[in-house]
């Protein structure tokens, strides 16, 4: 307990008018629920929360709970906000012990019982009380164990069709979605008799084409300042949609990929888990490099609808959906004219140059040869685009022109270079952090502190910091600086394929 309530009215009517006498607001959806049940259920939430008031601190004006909640486990959280600041606590015996008893009455009515429940009590009048049966995946403080939701089902006689689809596959997904190495490589002919299908060019376009576009979506995004939307990284790109769909791409050696992921609301996947029909045999086909290191996250919770694979210059599935069912999943990829149409969207201004600049962009990622005037031409008129995070997506994924790299600032170089040397003791009276300057050389930067003048030494270490910020250290005593920096040129040329 923390404290008084005496800022709180006496009448609990009087602090929440928005509630009636006998049960607040419609706190209870199911209409055809006994009502001796259903006013207990009102009693029972009325009780929690005046005790929730109760063991407020005097000056708090606004209360919030979440109570997460199962046979085997629980979590709960109790916010108290004054005029000025909000605390956490923990809510006591007796609010949890309430919380309980609520969720046990509850568990009769129709829909069964709830796994988190959110109260929002304020002292000027106004309560809500929600209660979350799983509609919407839990976040992770509040997401238990699978044989804790499993007990719950069997201690209330749940049946499948009562649960979302996510839950279903969180309690009882059995790891049908994961393919291990050891798993891929069991024998061909005593896995599935099923055979991989064709995916047709007009399906799906070709891998070359999907992760330049993909490519070309993540730079817009990343340009439009945009948390969401496709992002790339060397040799792997994901995709996160705005209704919880989302994939991943991985690149292979030997022009190969796997193209795997998730449709939030697949019939396939709502109909297996609810017992209508067979789990589909994602893997029906696969080749033994199709293994769970480069499939998306989604298979390890059951959630995986659809995966694709590319070989000999085609894509191939199993029995995945086709792909005209993916799209809330992938990224806008399937033409030159679609990925041009979000692109010039996501700049504040669209005209006609616009588009014409976005397609030029998309035409030159398909070449291999997109630079970041592109970007400017499409976004340089957006007040605070990053075109810099921008064209990094465009590196990263290999498709920028090579030629276009950009040089390393002189100041940033000494600053890599400081930084290692106070980070490995380097600084001494000698050979200070302080004094370093930088020359130009081919393809990035020679590093050093100067001799005072009128002094020569020998064996003073001289470092090359790379236009793409890889450093290297060396000393006169064994190598000639100008040999050594072509060595880094040449490093430097074979880490961008120049």
């Amino acid at each position: 307990m923390t404290g008084d309530s005496a800022s709180f009215p006496e009448a609990f009517d009087e602090a929440f008018p928005g509630l009636d006498a006998d049960s607040g607001h419609v706190l209870i959806p199911e209409p055809a629920a006994d009502p001796a049940l259903r006013a207990l259920a009102d009693r029972q939430t009325r009780g929690l929360t005046e005790c929730l008031i109760t063991e407020a601190p005097s000056d708090c004006r606004r209360i919030t709970a979440v109570f997460a909640l199962t046979l085997r486990s629980e979590a709960s959280r109790v916010v108290h906000s004054t005029d000025r600041a909000s605390t956490n606590a923990a809510p006591g015996p007796d609010a949890l012990r309430l919380a309980r008893e609520l969720r046990r009455t509850t568990a009769r009515l129709p829909r069964g019982p709830w796994w988190r429940m959110t109260l929002d009590l304020r002292v000027d009048g106004g309560a809500q009380v929600d209660f979350d049966y799983g509609d919407e995946p839990f976040p992770d403080e509040h997401l238990f164990a699978p044989e804790d939701y499993r007990a719950d089902l069997k201690a209330f006689d749940w049946s499948a069709e009562k649960l979302p689809t996510w839950l279903s596959a969180f309690v009882s997904h059995g790891g049908r979605q994961t393919r291990s190495p050891r798993k891929a490589a069991v024998p061909a002919d005593t896995r599935s008799a099923r055979s991989a299908q064709d995916v047709s060019p007009e399906e799906m376009p070709g891998l070359t084409e999907t992760w330049a576009r993909w490519a070309v979506l993540s730079a817009a995004f990343v340009a439009a300042g945009s948390e969401r939307g496709p992002r790339m990284q060397p040799s792997h790109a994901r995709f996160k949609g705005s209704t919880r769909s989302g994939s991943t791409l991985w690149i292979l050696p030997g022009d190969r990929a796997v193209l795997s992921g998730g449709v939030w609301d697949a019939p396939s996947l709502t109909d297996a888990y609810r017992g209508d029909a067979p789990h589909p045999e994602l893997f029906a086909g696969a080749p033994i490099w199709v293994a769970d290191p480069l499939l998306d996250e989604r298979g390890k919770v059951g959630l995986m609808s659809f995966c694709y694979w590319w070989e000999s210059g085609r894509w191939l599935r199993g029995e995945s959906p086709k792909a005209e069912d993916l799209a809330t999943a992938i990224p806008g990829v399937w033409t030159s004219e679609t990925v041009t149409d979000i692109v010039s969207k996501l700049a504040s201004r669209v005209t006609r140059d616009t588009e014409t600049a976005a397609l030029r962009l998309v035409t030159a990622a398909e070449g291999g040869y997109a630079e970041r005037r592109m970007l400017a031409e499409v976004f340089g008129n957006d007040e605070g685009a990053d075109l810099d995070g921008a064209y990094h997506q465009l590196m990263m994924a290999g498709v920028a022109n090579r030629t276009d790299l950009p040089q390393l600032p002189r100041h940033q170089a000494i600053a890599i270079v400081r930084r290692y040397m106070l980070a490995h003791d380097l600084d001494n009276p000698d050979y200070r952090a302080a004094d370093l300057v930088a020359d130009r050389v081919d393809c990035g930067w020679m590093v050093y502190a100067p001799v005072p003048k009128g002094e020569m030494r020998i064996g003073r270490g001289i470092f090359f910091v790379a236009d793409d910020e890889v450093l290297e250290t060396t000393d006169t005593q064994n190598s000639y600086p100008n040999q050594y920096a072509k060595e880094v040129a040449r490093r430097y040329r074979e880490r961008w394929g120049l």
